[in-house]
């Protein structure tokens, strides 16, 4: 299994615990809420969920109940295939959940992860933030380092797009640290102190009060046609 198709399963195992979906439902929640995956197909996802059937982590129904297969029929139209997570399947995410290896530190795999830090517990989320920051500020002091021996060699314009780099992982580091902070205090999203885990706003995405990234998201892009 690739990286990225790695990512992929967990982001639908975690959406699909949420609730059953269609596979228009998923792309679209996968777009809209998790960034990571605005570029990706119908001809990635389907494989993916094929994969998860297989595995016994995903069921396949027929609709959302017996009048829509009824209406499909009816109209001539093939019933919308619907995903369900099953035991075993709500199992292995949380299984997924708990895992700290340096995967999760990854830009698209941290990105997946914290998505998601609203069912992983404290302590997990712990360690998933300090191994970011840490690999963080190991390529900040490598990208310190390159422009130190080649700044000289460098034109005004190459130069200020190696400070950009630089200083979008400093605005990260310092976010995480806030992040961090706020973990250590027991706070949770809405900012009251709780050993639990944290309350994600599905409503947004967003990471309710906890401080942001100084990087501007980028605009949602048009959800595509439905095939």
């Amino acid at each position: 299994m690739s990286r990225r198709s790695g990512i992929l399963e967990f982001a639908v195992l975690g959406l699909l615990r949420e609730s059953p979906m269609h596979g228009y439902e998923l792309r679209k929640r996968l777009n809209t809420s998790l960034g990571v995956f605005r570029a990706f197909s119908y001809g990635t996802l389907y494989p993916c969920l094929k994969t998860l059937v297989t595995n016994g982590w995903l069921i396949e129904e027929t609709g959302h109940a017996p009048e829509d297969a009824l209406a499909a029929s009816l109209a001539g139209r093939r019933a919308k295939i619907v995903y369900r997570l099953t035991a075993e399947g709500k199992e292995h995410f949380e299984e997924l959940l708990s895992q700290t290896g340096p995967d999760a530190y990854e830009d698209e795999h941290f990105a997946a992860r914290f998505a998601f830090f609203g069912q992983t517990s404290r302590d997990v989320r712990m360690r998933v933030l300090e191994g970011r920051r840490s690999r963080l500020e190991e390529r900040l002091e490598k990208m310190r380092a390159s422009l130190a021996r080649t700044r000289e060699r460098l034109d005004d314009y190459t130069l200020e797009l190696q400070r950009h780099g630089m200083e979008s992982v400093e605005r990260e580091v310092r976010w995480l640290n806030e992040l961090i902070e706020s973990e250590r205090a027991g706070r949770d999203l809405k900012g009251s102190a709780s050993g639990g885990p944290a309350q994600q706003d599905n409503t947004s995405g967003a990471t309710g009060g906890l401080p942001r990234p100084g990087v501007d998201p980028r605009p949602d892009t048009p959800d595509d046609t439905a095939t």
